[in-house]
């Protein structure tokens, strides 16, 4: 039979491919991640992915909404992200309370997905590092650089209690990130050059920089290839981090890391390809993108260098989140014909 009109063919269902597409592409980061640091972040997606489904679920039966959406991946999507921004041993509760708020507040609370304002995980994220900065800057040190490196009971054991079999606390294995310790090493009135040169500590090396972030690129690129995100936003907002690193970094190289430390370091690359491109929250004519992208790496820079955190991703992207509305007004395409 010949068909005359659209639709023309009924694929399997679009989100849900998008959805399990994007996770796919987030594997090489997260592999990255359980290398660089242990058991730990295996540990906090299980937490944070039952916590997410069981918020998910519980919100759909209030609301009176079928629970067959709990199967479009969108809060698997989003545990993954939180889960990946959390310290590699967080305490249950803690991952916990930013899920449930991810999902709760940052999404089901709007309407469910589609009709969220803002990035469910970076609401999540935001809430948690505001309201608990200690437990949230806690990084353990890398794997290679520990004597004995804790193994998966030890992970479930500091989820559970807040400490280590034996009672050691994270006190014992934690170290500065490499951002944190730019930061604070720049108060003390080192050069920047003093402190990427020194040695002393590891976060600062190679492994711990670029390969989390070359992992995260890659997954961004299969995400470009296969039309689940187009290269505006990613592309702009490293242009907007990179940039302005280059600025500064040229007229005081000793106060300001070079824009290569930057694009490397911290959530760049996740933020870029995973984060800022949330096609809810995010802008959606082709123009409005690149100044979306464009306005988060900015932002993302500003709060690094002059602001009291030392990542400024989920900051900057929430604020844009709040102008992507804006954005799409002035920005709008012209109609044929006018």
């Amino acid at each position: 039979m010949k068909i005359l009109s659209s639709p023309y063919s009924h694929g399997p269902n679009q989100l849900t491919r998008v959805m399990l597409k994007t996770t796919a592409a987030a594997i090489p980061g997260w592999l990255a991640l359980v290398w660089l640091f242990g058991p730990g972040v295996v540990v906090n997606l299980v937490i944070v992915t039952v916590v997410a489904y069981a918020a998910e679920a519980l919100m759909l039966l209030l609301r009176q909404r079928p629970l067959s959406t709990l199967t479009d991946g969108s809060a698997l999507l989003t545990a993954l992200l939180l889960a990946a921004s959390l310290p590699p041993y967080t305490p249950w509760w803690l991952a916990a309370m930013g899920a449930a708020v991810a999902i709760i507040v940052g999404k089901q609370i709007y309407g469910g997905l589609g009709s969220n304002l803002f990035n469910p995980a970076m609401v999540g994220f935001v809430t948690l590092i505001i309201s608990f900065p200690l437990e949230m800057t806690q990084w353990a040190a890398p794997l290679a650089q520990l004597d004995h490196a804790p193994g998966l009971s030890d992970a479930i054991a500091y989820a559970l209690h807040g400490a280590f079999p034996g009672g050691s606390t994270l006190d014992a294995i934690s170290m500065a990130t490499p951002l944190d310790h730019l930061k604070t090493s720049l108060t003390q009135g080192l050069a920047v050059h003093e402190i990427l040169d020194s040695g002393k500590q590891y976060m600062m090396s190679l492994p711990a920089t670029f390969w989390p972030a070359l992992a995260w690129l890659l997954g961004g690129l299969y995400l470009i290839q296969q039309r689940i995100i187009s290269w505006q936003i990613p592309v702009a907002m490293l242009l907007g981090i990179g940039g302005m690193a280059l600025v500064f970094w040229l007229i005081n190289p000793a106060e300001y890391a070079s824009p290569v430390f930057h694009l490397v370091a911290g959530a760049s690359m996740i933020g870029a390809f995973f984060i800022a491109t949330d096609p809810v929250t995010s802008s959606t004519t082709a123009t409005g993108k690149i100044w979306f992208g464009l306005g988060c790496g900015v932002l993302t820079w500003i709060i690094r260098t002059w602001g009291g955190y030392p990542d400024g991703v989920a900051f900057s992207v929430l604020l844009m989140n709040m102008a992507a509305p804006a954005i799409d007004y002035f920005t709008k395409p012209k109609v044929y014909g006018h």
